[in-house]
């Protein structure tokens, strides 16, 4: 891993070994933010096409944190051309609620009620909570993450958390 000083800090590269280590948390966060699976499997590996297409240097950030920024910002850029394209309607066994016959009916079901509750929130507490409760971030690496100070991290997180338990003790 070479290391190159500068005026502020110091500097590394990614390392693309360690960041493929990675995955499995950025899938998550790619899951809550995303509307299906295939939504977050493309999300995921279109951001890490990105990002190791060239060498990156981070400047004295942790490697998770910059991914899920990476993330985050593929994924508005995602919706920005999508918002710009016409629209079409998806086949009734192809929406993002449909069930891949391999997994347990009742986990996908708690499941999929889980990530609608994280859909429905607004996009401040949807990121908060897909930064710290998805993906696994402290909550210093996901202030820093999401360029927001702790204290406001914590107020969207508690808030966004208390509308998703609400949502999800809704009857029906």
């Amino acid at each position: 891993m070479q290391a190159i000083r500068n005026g502020v800090g110091q500097m590394r590269r990614l390392d693309p070994d360690r960041a493929v280590e990675h995955l499995p948390r950025l899938y998550r966060a790619a899951r809550a933010w995303t509307r299906s699976r295939e939504e977050a499997e493309d999300l995921v590996q279109e951001t890490f096409a990105r990002v190791l297409a060239r060498p990156r240097l981070l400047r004295g950030e942790d490697e998770v944190g910059y991914l899920l920024r990476s993330l985050r910002n593929t994924l508005i850029s995602q919706r920005r051309a999508q918002a710009r394209r016409p629209t079409t309607t998806e086949l009734l066994d192809e929406g993002p609620n449909a069930a891949r016959a391999s997994d347990d009916p009742a986990a996908e079901a708690e499941r999929r009620q889980v990530y609608t509750a994280i859909a429905e929130l607004p996009d401040d507490f949807r990121d908060a909570l897909v930064a710290v409760d998805v993906a696994g971030l402290s909550y210093p690496e996901a202030s820093r993450a999401l360029g927001v100070p702790e204290g406001t991290l914590t107020s969207r997180l508690f808030r966004a958390r208390d509308r998703v338990a609400k949502r999800l003790s809704e009857p029906g």
